[in-house]
């Protein structure tokens, strides 16, 4: 049974396990060289300091697959907005695991008041395409060729879910 938890610092080697599978193997990731612990470290500090979740999934006690939500973009009027992703292992693919990871970080989203989420895909990953679309994400652009990996250009398509949330939004 495929179980969904808050990450813990020490999940960092199965998730930097999985991540680096996905970045040497698929273009889910436009990096062409596998992260280093220190990375994957460096990363985990910068979710907890931003107070950005980070969810696993868990089967027989080991991690199968991860989500997170960080900052769309660095200026203030994105405050709003986050980008998500979303990573399972090569061999649990298929299994639904990706949308047992996506309903805690819509939430998350919500809980910190954003008011969208993004999700850049590349445009022949139909399974993340199909996934965000299940939770009523909406295909808002498409970006010719703007990756190069496996001796081919990629293109890359932004997904949309704009939630209720705020209430009150400021400018800050």
């Amino acid at each position: 049974m495929i179980s969904i938890r808050i990450a813990e610092e020490t999940d960092l080697p199965e998730i930097l396990t999985i991540y680096n599978d996905i970045i040497v193997n698929t273009t889910a990731v436009y990096d062409y060289n596998a992260h280093t612990p220190a990375m994957r470290k460096q990363w985990w500090d910068t979710k907890v300091q931003q107070g950005f979740p980070v969810f696993v999934a868990v089967e027989d006690g080991k991690v199968v697959g991860f989500s997170s939500i960080g900052p769309f973009r660095a200026w203030a009027a994105y405050k709003y907005s986050v980008e998500n992703s979303i990573y399972v292992a090569a061999d649990q693919r298929g299994k639904g695991i990706g949308k047992l990871l996506m309903p805690p970080l819509i939430e998350a989203a919500r809980q910190l008041n954003m008011h969208t989420i993004l999700a850049g895909i590349d445009a022949s990953n139909d399974a993340s395409v199909k996934l965000h679309e299940s939770f009523g994400f909406k295909e808002v652009a498409l970006f010719r060729e703007v990756g190069y990996k496996f001796g081919k250009w990629l293109d890359l398509k932004f997904l949309q879910l704009v939630l209720e949330t705020p209430a009150n939004p400021i400018e800050q």
